[in-house]
């Protein structure tokens, strides 16, 4: 007799059902483990939110009331490690860097952008880092590592306005080893990467003008005259 459509599904079943007796213990098993798992992974999903929104609260709560007795980088050092792995211990950690720079500890600064770094190699934060360690490693004098760090974030962030500041520095590091012409081709990069407009693009165009000004009015070096060969005495 041929089978309708409509019975197809009770003789799959049908047939299927001395596997699903002879198997029904492994079956729930997988069930339960299912279940399990899907109920493991919400509950960590909600308390990974519930974290952030926490981190996210403490950290503007420590920028809008910073605690007594305690540096900022120091409290937001602490802040960062509690509520490690979340973004508002990201920006902690960073803002921490920010804070050392500005009390003029870059030695300080230089460590705390490198240890963020060496956990967020990619994306904005790094790339504000990136800045942050070239610019602590200028402050110190440290010139040419300072370069390789401004010219990684000028080269990663091409076209982007984080280049602007980068290509400034490179900038400001060739004028101070004496490098005018290399120095105002970096300003006349910034100038470009400005190209929305701002005081720092329009800063950099200009001074990238004043050092061609400059470079066209230093004398030139005169080659020595080539001695003239004279005939010898006619013996």
């Amino acid at each position: 007799m041929q089978t309708t459509s409509q019975d197809a599904p009770a003789e799959i079943i049908f047939k299927l059902w001395p596997w699903l007796e002879a198997n029904k213990t492994r079956l729930i098993g997988a069930t339960v483990a299912i279940v399990i798992g899907v109920g493991i992974y919400n509950f960590i999903a909600s308390q990974r939110e519930q974290n952030e929104i926490a981190a996210g609260q403490a950290l503007t709560q420590l920028l809008m009331t910073p605690p007594a007795g305690v540096s900022p980088a120091d409290a937001l050092t602490q802040l960062a490690t509690k509520y490690a792995g979340t973004a508002a211990a990201q920006r902690a950690q960073l803002q921490a860097a920010a804070s050392q720079f500005g009390n003029a500890r870059y030695a300080d600064a230089q460590a705390a952008f490198e240890k963020f770094l060496a956990g967020t190699a990619a994306g904005p934060l790094a790339t504000t880092a990136q800045l942050g360690l070239a610019a602590s490693l200028e402050a110190q004098g440290k010139l040419d590592l300072a370069s390789a760090s401004y010219q990684k974030v000028a080269s990663t962030a091409a076209g982007n306005p984080s280049a602007l500041p980068a290509l400034c520095g490179l900038g400001r590091i060739a004028e101070a080893q004496g490098k005018l012409a290399e120095a105002a081709n970096n300003y006349e990069a910034a100038a470009r990467a400005g190209q929305l407009g701002g005081s720092l693009a329009q800063e950099a165009g200009i001074h990238a003008a004043e050092l061609k000004a400059k470079i066209a009015a230093a004398p030139k070096a005169v080659a020595p005259a080539t001695p003239v060969a004279t005939a010898a005495p006619a013996k």
